[in-house]
């Protein structure tokens, strides 16, 4: 409330009573606005018939205690996330009661650095603020999801009554489904809450199709994190004229007389970067790692600039790819096509005998692609002694940057991709782990170099950077994996520098591969999430002191702001025409003002095209492995609980939860620090890393969850020591009844061991 004392007395006027709600601190109702105008008696009644008049004026409403001006909120309220808006929230007040038709406020959300990042649909309890213009909230806290739209599939019990079965493996329970509208049984369907308490159901908005069709999978990903997949009409229009832009060859450098190769996946959408490399004679090279010249289309200020910018990042699905730029864009005039004439940015790096790199120099040129080769058939060239002229060279000038990675000693963990092959139809054909060749080493040392470039350019320029950081491991981190490593017989002394190589001399000692999967899995849980930020904090995985990404721009915000920043730096700039597209094409004031900001929105939309990816690949093997019900498989225990553990099948992969139910009539103790679970009789451990043979027992393609039991069966009923009781929960079948058979088993009750984000982002990633 305002401290200084009124200095009228008697009834207010509506001015006052205006000027008292919007200065108000705390809520604004009527004993506040009576406290604080001093109003007695008869006043206190007058106010009420006041506000009542002023309501029906249309100048405030409220409910009960809180009144606020028409067109506002209330100082405290429940609001819903309805669109990510370049990397900021925006949010409308869950419960409104327009006036006349009026509109809810959109309300811009102030997120907190330490809070999780907030997606389309989530729902937050928020003070809120007038701010200029417009309405701010602040969260105060996130509500249960289970609270907000929903993505299920609809069954019918045999009463006809219809119930939306959840396909995210966290939500365990059907709902009650009040309207249909035209969803048919066994459809994938978007659906929203309706009614409260014994009265909550929810209703159909969106029907999405068959679940279990071609392409569903990343349909489902699509939605539950609430990804941007269509373009704007406005935007698609503006990368039509953007894409008709003319290069100017008197203002590039000329480098379409070198054989530049683009090194890339067979099934590649998109071709951002091209390398080449010839001896200078002394035992080094001289290199040129071009890429795309994403900064001469996307221009500050445009409308595909905000697009690009509020999708942060292309999503990789097996089944399509959801673009950060339209496919005029990002799958044709931007992309390194063999034999094309494309605008390109240049690093031009020069590399000593050592493999270190002495020095650097960027610029725009016009490249001609001499070849795009996939990264196997460029390694069957190398194997078989075929390798000539540019792959040839390639490869020799990589073997030194090999060597001088190998004198850094980045940390080196394995960490294996799978892969997803479909046939035309977008059926499953195969799902294996990407094949680790030295032809994608060679590309990723060549882009390693090219971005460490771009960041020490950039700080001799003074100009604002991008930097990619991967800070080392917390002290709280490296306490607990002290710990664990006690409780294994394992030493790590504290008191050393901590460095990526001292992570590596650990692995690398162990021959046991048990044993090294278990120190490989500690490792891995001490790291850091990388992320994107203004302030450099180095790369600890790589073990460099600067980083920045400056490979991908058609996929990656980050490095369209890093070619900006160049375009700065080295005086690169080339205006548009007048009246199609924004002039400039370097970094716009409001990069620079806003440059913590927009990375912290771009490390957001990053960390949800991973999980979006990760979620959509579990539900292929979950699919894939379906008709292997009951086979046994070699698998590895990745994560242990006190509800059981997981495992996961080697050279596949897949999590699946074994229930510590179904571990015979043993009582199994849970050892937090050593990560295990060990019976209480005949000490029979399981330990994160142990191999074993387990049986599949179910499997769940609309969650992506399985479920693993011992391949021996064993008792379903566990033994408490006396005194204690087993923990009960009630397990709802899709029907929403009640399952005593099912208690604490059921398949929706399958969840996901944590694990951090995969730090190993070294120039080009994942890349389709």
């Amino acid at each position: 409330m305002n401290s200084r004392k009124p200095t009228f007395t008697g009834l207010p006027s509506k001015e006052q009573i205006l000027d008292f709600i919007k200065s108000a601190e705390g809520e604004a109702g009527k004993r506040e606005i009576g406290k604080h105008f001093r109003l007695k008696g008869q006043e206190k009644i007058a106010l009420k018939a006041l506000l009542k008049d002023m309501a029906e004026e249309g100048l405030i409403d409220g409910r009960k205690s809180a009144y606020h001006r028409m067109g506002g909120v209330p100082k405290v309220t429940v609001l819903r996330i309805v669109e990510i808006d370049e990397g900021e929230p925006v949010a409308v007040p869950e419960s409104w009661n327009p006036d006349e038709g009026s509109a809810p406020p959109r309300l811009r959300v102030i997120e907190k650095k330490k809070q999780a990042a907030l997606r389309k649909g989530d729902r937050i309890l928020a003070r809120t603020e007038e701010a200029g213009r417009g309405w701010v909230a602040h969260p105060m806290k996130k509500l249960p999801d289970a609270e907000g739209a929903m993505l299920g599939v609809v069954e019918i019990d045999a009463s006809g009554q219809a119930w939306l079965a959840p396909v995210d493996k966290k939500v365990r329970n059907s709902v009650k489904i009040s309207d249909r509208g035209e969803a048919d049984k066994g459809q994938l369907v978007l659906a929203e809450p309706t009614g409260r308490g014994r009265n909550a159901s929810v209703k159909v908005i969106e029907v999405l199709g068959d679940p279990l069709a071609p392409r569903s999978y990343s349909l489902i990903a699509i939605h539950k994190f609430g990804i941007p997949h269509t373009f704007p009409q406005e935007v698609l229009d503006e990368a039509g004229l953007a894409a008709k832009l003319p290069l100017s060859e008197d203002r590039r450098e000329d480098l379409r007389h070198l054989p530049i190769v683009a090194i890339d996946p067979a099934d590649a959408r998109d071709h951002d970067d091209a390398i080449w490399a010839e001896s200078d004679g002394e035992g080094g090279f001289r290199a040129v790692v071009a890429i795309a010249d994403v900064s001469f289309y996307v221009r500050p200020g445009s409308k595909l600039d905000r697009e690009a910018r509020k999708r942060g990042n292309s999503v990789y699905f097996p089944d399509r790819v959801v673009p950060m730029l339209p496919e005029v864009l990002s799958a044709d005039v931007c992309s390194l096509k063999e034999g094309a004439d494309r605008a390109a940015m240049a690093c031009h790096l020069t590399i000593d005998k050592t493999g270190i790199v002495t020095d650097w120099r960027f610029t725009r040129a016009l490249v001609r692609i001499d070849r795009v080769i996939a990264y196997e058939d460029a390694q069957a060239e190398v194997d078989a002694g075929n390798a000539s002229g540019p792959v040839e060279a390639l490869w020799a000038c990589w073997k030194l940057l090999n060597a001088a990675r190998e004198a850094r000693d980045p940390l080196d963990l394995d960490l294996p991709e799978r892969r997803v092959q479909l046939d035309e139809k977008g059926r499953i054909t195969e799902i294996a782990v990407r094949e680790r060749l030295d032809a994608h080493r060679v590309v990723e040392d060549f882009m390693i170099a090219a971005n460490v470039a771009a960041a020490k350019a950039l700080e001799s320029k003074a100009q604002p950077i991008v930097y990619r950081i991967h800070e080392p491991p917390t002290r709280e981190k490296l306490i607990a994996m002290r710990e664990y490593f006690d409780s294994i017989g394992k030493n790590l002394a504290l008191g050393q520098v901590i460095t990526p190589g001292l992570f590596n001399r650990m692995m690398k000692d162990i021959a046991d591969p048990a044993e090294k999967a278990l120190v490989m899995e500690a490792v891995l849980r001490t790291q850091t999430q990388a992320y994107y930020g203004p302030n450099n904090a180095g790369h600890f995985g790589l073990a460099l002191g600067s980083y920045a990404h400056f490979t991908s721009p058609i996929r990656r915000y980050s490095d369209l702001l890093v070619h900006r920043a160049l375009v700065d730096g080295y005086g690169l700039e080339q205006p548009a025409p007048k009246g199609q597209i924004p002039d400039h094409s370097g970094l716009s004031d409001r990069d620079r003002e806003a440059l913590e900001k927009i990375t912290d929105a771009i490390s957001q939309t990053e960390r949800r095209a991973m999980e979006a990816e990760r979620d959509t690949i579990d539900r292929y093997v979950a699919a894939w492995l379906s008709a292997r019900v009951g086979e046994v498989f070699k698998t590895r225990i990745t994560g242990v609980q006190k509800f059981g553990f997981f495992a996961t099948i080697a050279d596949l992969g897949g999590d699946g939860l074994v229930p510590i139910s179904t571990l015979g009539r043993e009582y199994f103790h849970y050892d937090e620090a050593a990560r295990a679970l060990v019976g209480e009789t005949t000490g029979t451990r399981y330990s994160v890393g142990d191999l074993l043979e387990l049986r599949l027992g179910e499997t769940n393609p609309l969650t992506g969850a399985l479920k693993f039991e011992l391949p021996e069966g064993g008792g379903t009923q566990r033994v408490e020591p006396r005194g204690k009781r087993p923990e009960k929960r009630p397990f709802r079948d899709a029907k929403g009844k009640q399952n005593a058979a099912k208690q604490n088993a059921g398949k929706r009750d399958v969840g996901k061991r944590g694990r951090p984000a995969n730090i190993r982002h070294q120039g080009r990633g994942k890349k389709k």
